[in-house]
């Protein structure tokens, strides 16, 4: 039966962690193969890959929240204030009604704010994940450079004035936010760029020693079968000196 070009096994010696920036962006798009214990439990993807899927859920639900809420709580209030002199079955159905209002609000003014909070963080932490990789380090320039790309992406369509004060508004808010995440990460004792490559390290450290440990394990049988070979031979070339 035919396996797959991932069951194939590699006896070449193992690739050493890449060192040029490309190679490095590329990594965030491929999975992560088995690591070393205790590592071989952890998702498939990159850490840096996974945060930044994470980060933009976060931010479409908290803008969701924070575009939702208010005007759920002001459409309730406009329709009730309006609806002094309409008549309702009941008190159950004025209810139902003022909270029906309410709730095209909160889905119509939530999904508004949700998918700009949920773009403008995944763009902020997509260029500087990018900035830190490729540089193989974490700086707070990377997170004012992602804060001032895209701060001008979201403002260009409001000319150069829109520009200049969108730059400005990234850089102000990327600072900030770069110096919290890079606080939390020295409490956590390491950053994720030296996280990931201490993990690198470690993988080909451990491939390594498999690909030496099946070389030689490779010599020792070439040898066990040279002898094997050799012996019928040794017999045979005994036997006619004794004739």
């Amino acid at each position: 039966m035919a396996q797959g070009v991932d069951a194939v096994p590699q006896f070449g010696r193992p690739a050493p962690p890449p060192q040029a920036g490309w190679e490095r962006l590329r990594e965030l798009l491929r999975r992560d193969p088995a690591l070393p214990f205790p590592y071989s439990e952890r998702q498939r993807y990159p850490e840096e890959t996974v945060n930044i899927l994470k980060s933009a859920f976060t931010g479409g639900v908290v803008g969701w929240m924070y575009g939702g809420l208010p005007a759920f709580y002001q459409a309730r209030k406009a329709f009730i204030e309006r609806s002094h002199g309409e008549l309702f079955h009941n008190r159950a159905d004025a209810v139902q009604s003022a909270h029906r209002a309410g709730l095209r609000s909160f889905l119509r003014y939530g999904w508004r704010w949700s998918w700009r909070v949920a773009a403008f963080v995944t763009i902020f932490n997509t260029v500087s994940t990018g900035l830190s990789v490729y540089r193989n380090k974490t700086t707070i320039s990377h997170f004012a450079s992602a804060g001032a790309f895209t701060g001008a992406l979201f403002r260009m369509h409001l000319g150069l004035q829109g520009l200049a004060g969108g730059v400005v508004f990234g850089t102000v808010f990327g600072i900030p936010a770069g110096g919290l995440l890079m606080m939390m990460q020295k409490l956590a004792g390491e950053t994720l760029q030296e996280k990931r490559n201490r993990e690198r390290r470690e993988l080909y450290e451990q491939k390594l020693a498999e690909w030496q440990s099946r070389l030689s394990v490779t010599e020792v049988l070439g040898q066990t079968e040279s002898s094997t070979q050799g012996g019928p031979e040794m017999e045979r070339a005994r036997e006619s000196r004794s004739y």
